[in-house]
Order: C-alpha cells, then sequence, then structure tokens
C-alpha cells in the first residue's frame, strides 16, 4: 500500500475478489446478511462493463475498506464491529445506485442465501 496516496485511494488498493470472497466466508455471520448482501450487490455492479469507470472506482474503495484488515472500528467488536463497513458500503451503493441492474441484486441475494444457508442462518 502506498503512503503517498491520497486516504480515500488507500481502500482500493486492498480490494480484491479472493479477499473480498475470504472475508465473506469467514465472517458473514458476524457482518450480517444485509453488510453481505450489500457487498456483493456491489461486486456484481463492480463486473459489470457497462459501469463506468469512476463507479467501480467508488465500489472497489468500499469493498477494499471492507477488507482491510484494520479499520476505524476494529471488526471483531461485537454488535458495532462492522458498522463503519456497512455505512462505507451503504454510502458506495447509494452513489453508484443509478447503475446497479435487477441482475446484480438477483444473483446476490441468491448467493448470500446460499452463504447463509450454508451457515445455518
Amino acid at each position: 500500500m502506498d503512503p503517498q496516496l491520497p486516504s480515500r485511494y488507500r481502500a482500493q488498493q486492498w480490494y480484491s475478489a479472493p479477499r473480498l470472497w475470504e472475508k465473506i466466508s469467514r465472517y458473514a455471520l458476524v457482518a450480517g446478511r444485509k453488510t453481505v448482501l450489500t457487498a456483493i450487490t456491489l461486486y456484481h455492479c463492480l463486473k459489470d462493463k457497462d459501469t463506468p469507470a469512476w463507479a467501480k472506482g467508488v465500489i472497489m474503495g468500499a469493498l477494499g475498506y471492507l477488507v482491510l484488515p484494520a479499520d476505524m472500528v476494529p471488526d471483531i467488536i461485537p454488535g458495532a464491529g462492522y458498522g463503519d463497513d456497512w455505512a462505507a458500503l451503504v454510502t458506495a451503493l447509494a452513489t453508484v445506485a443509478t447503475y446497479v441492474k435487477d441482475i446484480h441484486k438477483v444473483k446476490a441475494a441468491a448467493q448470500t442465501e446460499k452463504i447463509f444457508g450454508l451457515k445455518g442462518h
């Protein structure tokens, strides 16, 4: 990670699909269904060739923040740990909402149900 970059770009450097899926698979129950659903919805929007570059940057920033090893509120704090991640994801979702397609939502909902079904919740 380049410490010379403005802070708004640092989280983008942490994003990668493998990191995202690892975080989701390990911490889905702690993060909660809404956080997981929002993250996966943004992931599908990011992968869409029709999503403009600026919107992909916003999404990568939010997903990068989610996978950061250390953030503003440590993720291990019960009841609060994923609150800042949730805020980043919701802000990104609101910012790029025009580009979120129904297919992104459908895919995300199916994957979220599969994840939580496998985890017994």
